[in-house]
């Protein structure tokens, strides 16, 4: 995905949070509403999962991986539905959504070679400035210099209820088992040892348990614009 070139005004805007935080979603409307480019960080980790799993290539497996991802090129394309990704030319929007995948990508996302590679091309994209980037690590590590963060979160019961409204038509799963899930999720990426999911200690806390998407999208912006007024 090409970058155009950033406005002197424009910042980097790091969204960081656990899973089913509605990072994606927010950040797509926050980028939406700032005419910046959105750049879905955790659909970059759910390609190499998925891609891993086909080549059967354990997580641990630190020579397979390397030779893995050498071979992966991701692209991420702004489209009228939303934001698709391909790897290698292919389109695995959807595919990179399934359970088996969401079940293992906190795994994959611990390896220090796939977080190195990955971090890498996303600095790239977000060096002429104007870019929204959310994942678990973005105001830690790999935009440490963001002119704005946002640690955004929400309790696990509303977490989980969104996204089994989101596959409950799609996914035989029952809520208490996202729920089960999204906990383990949540303490697989925070005690990891590189990258952990913590708040930057610069970043903005916003829970947005009992907030609409909308309401969230707002706030950020209005952070956005306080941070940019004050700057000039």
């Amino acid at each position: 995905m090409s970058l155009q070139a950033g406005d002197r005004d424009q910042i980097n805007i790091a969204i960081d949070g656990p899973a089913g935080a509605g990072k994606s979603t927010v950040a797509r409307m926050v980028a939406g509403k700032l005419n910046y480019v959105y750049i879905d960080t955790g659909s970059m980790y759910r390609a190499v999962t998925l891609m891993a799993q086909r080549a059967q290539v354990r997580p641990d497996d630190s020579q397979a991986l390397q030779n893995l991802l050498v071979r992966l090129q991701i692209e991420l394309q702004p489209g009228e539905n939303g934001q698709s990704v391909f790897v290698n030319g292919e389109n695995v929007t959807d595919l990179i959504r399934s359970r088996e995948v969401t079940q293992e990508v906190s795994y994959y996302a611990a390896a220090a070679e796939v977080r190195s590679v990955l971090a890498s091309m996303q600095r790239a994209l977000a060096s002429k400035k104007g870019v929204v980037m959310d994942g678990r690590d973005i105001g830690t590590h790999v935009l440490p210099d963001a002119e704005l963060k946002v640690f955004l979160t929400a309790t696990v019961e509303e977490r989980a209820l969104r996204r089994f409204k989101e596959i409950e038509q799609v996914q035989a799963i029952t809520l208490a088992e996202l729920e089960q899930e999204i906990a383990q999720r949540d303490a697989l990426d925070e005690q990891r040892t590189i990258s952990p999911l913590i708040q930057a200690p610069d970043a903005v806390l916003l829970d947005s348990t009992g907030m609409t998407i909308q309401d969230v999208a707002d706030e950020i912006v209005r952070l956005c614009n306080v941070g940019t007024a004050g700057a000039k």
